[in-house]
């Protein structure tokens, strides 16, 4: 797992991946020298150590190095999220605390997020439907209670005339239908 960025180590890095391409120690050093005062040679060790760590890997040209973010911001802060979640010895309410302090952007983003990870999962067969009495013809399945007929997209319950928001924008109400 790995640990968070140091602070000059995540200014190197937020270069790398806004970037998005093989960089040299150079190209770095001159971007960082407009926020602050820096020498070549840390620029270099920093990039050295986070190749060491395996955060870059790095590619020879000529007398330097070229180096690559090897994962994405995301796939970092993910880990970073997931490590913290699993250190809490109530994990529940390490996520309702978690999304009490989202802001109505960072719910609804994560209601998109859980919408796409719902939409990949397989989906378990459905049993066998029964032929409707008297007719020898199976009977549609119904739609799982509290979804619209014919989606999975859950029905928010109404409140005052809009949509109800679960606790801290908890999944399961959908911010998207406030104000429809």
């Amino acid at each position: 797992m790995p640990r968070a960025l140091g602070d000059l180590e995540d200014a190197v890095m937020t270069r790398v991946w806004e970037w998005n391409r093989p960089v040299t120690v150079r190209e770095v050093l001159e971007d960082l020298q407009k926020e602050r005062s820096i020498a070549y040679t840390t620029v270099m060790t920093v990039l050295d150590n986070l190749h060491q760590k395996g955060w870059v890997r790095r590619e020879a040209e000529g007398r330097a190095y070229r180096y690559e973010a090897v994962s994405t911001r995301a796939a970092y802060s993910a880990a970073l999220m997931n490590e913290a979640w699993s250190a809490s010895d109530n994990p529940a309410a390490a996520l309702v605390a978690f999304f009490g302090m989202m802001s109505p952007e960072q719910r609804q983003a994560l209601w998109d997020a859980v919408r796409m990870v719902q939409s990949d999962l397989p989906r378990e067969p459905a049993a066998p439907a029964a032929p409707a009495e008297g007719t020898g013809r199976a009977e549609e399945p119904a739609p799982p209670e509290g979804t619209r007929e014919g989606t999975r997209e859950e029905i928010p319950e109404e409140r005052g005339g809009e949509a109800a928001e679960g606790a801290g924008g908890e999944p399961g109400a959908n911010p998207a239908d406030k104000g429809r």
